[in-house]
């Protein structure tokens, strides 16, 4: 390959392998799949738990609709056009809880069946896990875990990079200049880490920098183009500054 060749930042991403799999499940894409799957198992099941009284249906749900998308390699279905994993998460979900509630209509026509009702929740019940923000959809509540769940992803990766680099102390120290979770003063930290308040500044904008970087690492691998990660970046601002006005993350 000529050295002139443009370059792309991240060449190869989870979901790109999925759909590159096609109609062949691999064991790349299969453990690619896995793994996304496990990542974003909660909003899923705040979707799921929407339209379910019980949480222990809602569970149960989850867990049949994940083992139908990795047993009958459903990612099969996956589309180009489709882009993101997030997309054809909340697609497939819908798709599995309309099947399952024709399924149960059947069974309840053939009598001493046992079946999981799909229902929607009184509103007393949805109190208790329904996002703070108006407008409150199934889809809504689906974005808003989704958005948590990429932030609390990117910063479990840079955790362990710290962690790697034998500096978890110093994300510890600096971790609340981050999430803005009362954060000591930069002297504070200094004297803490014994380092000067200039070396802490600099450290806490590597580490906000760093951060950055594990977020769009971690939004990557759930796209099917590279180039469409400041998309779904921006796409994320948007769900977390919803939630902005009445709830902090």
């Amino acid at each position: 390959m000529s050295s002139n060749a443009p370059k792309r930042r991240f060449p190869t991403t989870r979901w790109s392998q999925i759909v590159a799999a096609g109609a062949t499940a691999s064991p790349v894409s299969r453990a690619a799949m896995a793994t996304l799957c496990e990542t974003y198992w909660q909003p899923v099941f705040e979707f799921v738990r929407y339209w379910t009284r019980p949480p222990d249906d809602a569970r149960d749900l989850t867990q049949a609709f994940f083992a139908r998308v990795l047993e009958r390699g459903d990612f099969r279905q996956a589309r180009p056009e489709r882009g993101r994993f997030r997309s054809f998460l909340l697609t497939s979900v819908k798709h599995f809880l309309s099947n399952q509630a024709e399924h149960d209509r059947a069974l309840k026509r053939g009598g001493g069946q046992v079946h999981v009702p799909i229902e929607p929740l009184a509103s007393d019940d949805r109190q208790t896990f329904e996002p703070v923000s108006s407008g409150v959809t199934p889809e809504t509540i689906f974005e808003e875990k989704w958005a948590l769940t990429v932030l609390d992803a990117a910063m479990t990766r840079l955790t362990q990079e710290y962690e790697q680099g034998n500096r978890r102390a110093l994300f510890d120290a600096l971790r609340p200049h981050l999430t803005g979770d009362g954060e000591a003063s930069y002297a504070e930290c200094a004297e803490a880490l014994k380092m000067s308040e200039g070396a802490v500044r600099v450290a806490v904008h590597r580490l906000r920098r760093s951060y950055g970087r594990c977020l769009r690492e971690t939004l990557a691998d759930t796209v099917d183009d590279p180039a469409d990660v400041d998309a779904e970046l921006d796409y994320l601002l948007k769900v977390i500054a919803r939630r902005q006005p009445s709830s902090a993350l």
